[in-house]
């Protein structure tokens, strides 16, 4: 069921976001107005180390008043590019130069209100070159052991949906990555009629 729009019409616009409403027809022909968001588009990275650790940042968010990890991350400027953007905000956050990146993810944490685009990148290095020059970002920044991640999230200090997103693919590719190198045992199938609760 596709929604038909049929005009937008800007509420508040600045140099950071654009506040609409549109005139959206539903598949049974009513009408409503629905509020969106649409900004430009951000880029991070997630970037480890030798060690198995990864590079976060943790800061408060004052919308929610929450603290959390995240990955740095921050807004692509006009005519950058997203990988650009993404090594440049991890050395104005941490204060470490990240090698070299390649494409993770594109994410849209809020799509149901905003039209959001993060471009998530991959490293597996990087130099430290000295503070953050973005010192107001963070209230620490840190290598954290991936092997803790799963408690960070468990725990509420991992709520960013960018962030999220992107450590938890990091981790199913090691583990894909891990099973790939295990000899294949039969018994360590997990069949779909075992999963308590799943009725096919």
């Amino acid at each position: 069921m596709r929604w038909e729009v049929h005009s937008e019409k800007t509420l508040y616009a600045d140099a950071w976001l654009d506040v609409r409403v549109a005139d959206v027809e539903l598949p049974d022909g009513r009408h409503l107005d629905h509020r969106l968001i649409r900004t430009a588009p951000g880029a991070g990275a997630v970037v480890t180390d030798g060690r198995d650790r990864v590079l976060l940042i943790r800061r408060h968010r004052f919308i929610t008043d929450s603290w959390g990890w995240e990955i740095p991350m921050g807004g692509v400027e006009e005519g950058e590019m997203p990988q650009a953007a993404a090594a440049r905000e991890v050395e104005e956050e941490t204060g470490w130069r990240p090698g070299p990146l390649r494409p993770l993810l594109a994410v849209q944490p809020s799509n149901g209100i905003s039209d959001s685009l993060h471009y998530v990148y991959r490293g597996e290095s990087a130099t430290y070159i000295g503070p953050p020059s973005d010192g107001w970002e963070a209230e620490q920044v840190e290598w954290l052991p991936l092997s803790g991640i799963r408690r960070l999230v468990d725990d509420g200090e991992i709520v960013c949906g960018t962030t999220l997103s992107a450590l938890l693919h990091v981790l199913l590719d090691r583990q894909l990555e891990a099973d790939s190198t295990t000899p294949f045992d039969p018994t360590r199938q997990i069949l779909l009629r075992d999963i308590p609760g799943l009725e096919l």
